[in-house]
């Protein structure tokens, strides 16, 4: 470690529903300071439609929780000008893929009077799966395309949450809007951007977690897919793929300074340095202390799991059905790996939305429903774990992995007359879990050896339900690793070796780890039954996907 003690860092994470800040102790991992800021129309459910699973958000609302996050969170320092005087670096982590048409100055088209309540000219949410068709039609590209199959290290399979599939879409149903743009680009890299003050879009600089997880990025390919192969997909998409430079940054690297805007509205010094951008997931894990052989969820409205592993230590060929292999992703000099589930909590949610649809027309309707979900299920939790009669498919969002395939439905089976709410909840609970351990056996069929898992997020602090069903299921304990913002402080880590407090990420890990930890025991008299359970919830899943496709 370098000699820069006093010196702070601030990390940004930027979620579904909210942004958040953090100014932590570079020595310690303490925070001192924290901001939340909610995105206004997001939360009015503006320029959404779930119908056709459309999810987008304003740029303008990314801005404004960035101001308001970082400078509420200095408020709670406020006390102390050595600590705002004395912020060394800043680092961002964001949904992911969040991406946009982006004009020559670097400006999300949103953000240009004629464009500003055009949904299509926002950020499409990683949520948003109206590009299901776009990426079904990308893989039948990737295997017919060339010599090269661009999908590789994206699992084999390309899905509609991802970079080329949703600009193909745009370029499907707005095509004029499209050629408006002249760059399409990831919210984690529009970000950086502005915090940096630069305002043309050839000097974007592109963050190797995003290009590579996301947008079929490899160094093996020499960057991105080629462009006369895009061609045949669509013009739009040549012409676009002509704006990315084939360099990638690691997030550990400094990429500028804040610029003299933002330090103004920040209250902060030019002098800040800023890092490359990265995903929440990705930052997350760093937060959680990811190493290798960890097999780490993050866990929330859906799930992420992550690993990082030595390249000498991993199969020679990709392992199948995952979000991606990416040199560096997660920890620099490590192979980062992703999978998960495109719902996870989200599920819970659903069913507190269905059981509580009535409420909307009362009065403290949304206090009521989360009581009611509470309620629900806190019951389930009594019942015997061997009391499992119904059997649900955790695809009601579509699958992630293993084997990407958006179009996928969930299911619940086996009803009767006499099944109640905490049953429903309960196989709920189970089939989240089943999902989860598809995934474990994929990695591990792959040979890549998970020695321990461990689980961060909302979901996990919060449930112990959840959680120790995922560990019966699993058949293996669980650590629960609950630290003050993961994701934020993961950024903030990374933050630290930016502003040169650390030589590498790890070192940081090491040092800013104030984390407790909460171990999840598996109960070895309950492995039989989910075991056979774990049999049925793949019956069914089978016969779900036959019959969808």
């Amino acid at each position: 470690m370098n000699n820069l003690k006093g010196k702070y860092v601030i990390g940004l994470d930027y979620g579904t529903d909210s942004a958040r800040a953090v100014i932590v102790n570079i020595g310690s991992g303490e925070i001192l300071g924290e901001g939340v800021s909610y995105y206004h129309n997001w939360k009015k459910k503006l320029y959404c439609d779930e119908k056709i699973n459309q999810f987008r958000q304003h740029p303008q609302d990314y801005l404004i929780a960035l101001e308001n996050a970082v400078t509420n969170a200095i408020k709670e320092v406020n006390f102390d000008q050595k600590i705002t005087s004395n912020i060394i670096a800043m680092n961002v982590g964001t949904t992911g893929s969040t991406v946009a048409l982006v004009d020559k100055n670097a400006n999300v088209l949103a953000q240009n009077d004629q464009y500003q309540t055009n949904p299509d000219a926002m950020f499409m949410l990683w949520k948003d799966h109206t590009s299901v068709k776009e990426a079904e039609a990308i893989n039948n590209w990737a295997k017919d395309c060339a010599e090269i199959d661009y999908t590789k290290y994206s699992g084999g399979i390309y899905s509609s949450e991802w970079f080329w599939a949703k600009l193909l879409h745009l370029a499907n149903t707005n095509p004029e809007l499209v050629k408006e743009a002249y760059t399409f680009c990831e919210c984690s890299d529009w970000l950086v951007t502005n915090l940096c003050g630069i305002d043309d879009a050839d000097k974007i600089i592109r963050n190797r977690c995003a290009a590579g997880h996301k947008g079929m990025w490899h160094e093996s390919f020499g960057g991105y897919p080629k462009t006369n192969c895009l061609n045949k997909l669509h013009p739009e998409l040549s012409r676009i793929r002509e704006t990315l430079n084939d360099s990638t940054v690691t997030a550990d690297k400094a990429v500028g300074c804040l610029s003299e805007k933002w330090a103004k509205k920040l209250g902060l010094s030019t002098n800040v340095k800023i890092g490359a951008g990265a995903l929440d997931a990705h930052v997350g894990a760093i937060g959680g202390g990811v190493k290798p052989g960890m097999f780490l969820k993050v866990i929330g409205t859906s799930t992420c799991d992550m690993m990082v592993a030595d390249a000498s230590e991993i199969p020679k060929e990709p392992v199948a059905g995952i979000c991606g292999q990416v040199d560096g992703s997660i920890i620099p000099g490590f192979i980062g790996f992703e999978a998960g589930q495109s719902a996870f909590g989200d599920i819970y949610s659903w069913f507190g939305n269905i059981l509580s649809w009535g409420l909307q027309f009362c009065d403290n309707a949304s206090d009521i429903k989360k009581n009611i979900v509470k309620l629900v299920e806190n019951a389930a939790e009594k019942l015997p774990v061997s009391d499992s009669k119904i059997v649900s498919v955790d695809w009601m969002n579509g699958r992630r992995t293993p084997d990407a395939n958006q179009n996928l439905k969930g299911a619940i089976m086996q009803l009767s007359l006499g099944s109640n709410a905490p049953e429903l909840f309960k196989s709920l609970v189970e089939s989240t879990a089943f999902g989860a351990k598809a995934i474990i056996e994929r990695f591990e069929s792959e040979n890549v050896e998970i020695k321990e898992i461990a689980a961060i997020g909302g979901v996990a602090e919060k449930s112990s339900f959840v959680m120790q069903t995922l560990a019966n299921v699993f058949e293996r304990d669980i650590i629960v690793i609950k630290a003050q913002q993961t994701c934020a402080l993961g950024s903030a880590m990374l933050a630290s070796v930016v502003g040169g407090a650390y030589n590498d990420l790890i070192e940081a890990q090491k040092a800013m780890d104030c984390s407790e930890k909460i171990v999840y025991r598996t109960q070895e008299e309950y492995h039989s039954h989910y075991q056979k359970l774990y049999k049925k919830y793949k019956l069914s899943a089978n016969f779900i996907e036959n019959y969808m496709t």
